[in-house]
């Protein structure tokens, strides 16, 4: 929960700061020198990459939430008894030793959502949020019916 409070104190202060740029940007469109003009342009370009890559992530968040609650309802989710860093976060060494699990499950049924969301949730309690992020991927087009590219897991480097 506390991430989840952090994260959207961290949106809106994107979106204050994008209304703030966009705002400074139509100030400077509306001055008589083609400098400003070409600097409010370009200031205008900025604001709509990050609104994009907002919604993307916020869009990806819901997503990999919904399929995890899914798991969760259909008591599919395994048993998170991980040893704990004092951050909190799982002992990635110990997580490593349960990624091989996971990956044979993919390696089972590529085409199946459920263990790529398994996989990115092992990932992530290895430490590779990079890797998490991209198997949570896979898994939300898998459950959306959109065809994939064939895949290789990627080995969490042990």
């Amino acid at each position: 929960m506390k991430n989840r409070i952090a994260s959207l104190v961290m949106a809106a202060l994107l979106v204050l700061y994008l209304v703030l740029v966009v705002q400074y940007a139509l100030l400077l469109i509306l001055d008589a020198s083609p400098l400003a003009k070409l600097s409010g342009v370009a200031l205008i370009v900025l604001p709509l990459i990050g609104a994009w890559a907002l919604a993307s992530d916020l869009l990806f968040v819901l997503r990999a939430e919904r399929l995890v609650k899914r798991l969760a309802a259909a008591n599919e989710l395994p048993i998170d008894d991980l040893p704990r860093l004092p951050s909190g976060r799982p002992d990635p060494a110990v997580a490593d030793k349960e990624f091989p699990q996971y990956q044979a499950m993919v390696e089972a049924d590529p085409d199946n959502w459920k263990p790529w969301v398994l996989l990115g949730l092992a990932y992530d309690a290895s430490g590779d949020r990079r890797r998490a992020r991209w198997a949570t991927r896979r898994a939300i087009r898998l459950e959306r019916g959109k065809t994939v590219p064939a895949f290789t897991v990627e080995s969490d480097g042990s």
